[in-house]
């Protein structure tokens, strides 16, 4: 096969076209070296929804956090907390805690 009939080919007319070379090395120069590259978009849209998701996490927290505000309103429930939560106790009073081992015999 000779240069000219291999010139002819369709395919071969196809790639050497110029406006054909253009989009390919633009879409290359897109897809891998802008700033704005498509995979530094992929990079930047996982980021985001990791931020959302920490986002609701800590939305869901101050929700729990101002319900058991509200709950602490009572001096009972108050009571019942700090002695359950931080161990504290009356005076005259002694607390036991009681630590269960966890490692599987």
């Amino acid at each position: 096969m000779t240069f000219k009939q291999l010139k002819n080919k369709p395919l071969i007319k196809l790639m050497t076209n110029r406006y054909m070379v253009t989009l390919v090395f633009f879409i290359v120069w897109m897809t891998f070296f802008d700033e704005n590259s498509w995979l530094t978009q992929l990079k930047f849209n996982k980021e985001i929804d990791k931020l959302e998701r920490e986002k609701d996490y800590y939305k869901s927290q101050i929700e729990q956090d101002k319900a058991l505000i509200e709950k602490l309103n009572d001096q009972e429930a108050l009571e019942t907390f700090a002695r359950e939560k931080y161990h504290m106790k009356k005076e005259h009073e002694a607390v036991f805690i009681i630590a269960y081992d966890s490692l599987e015999k």
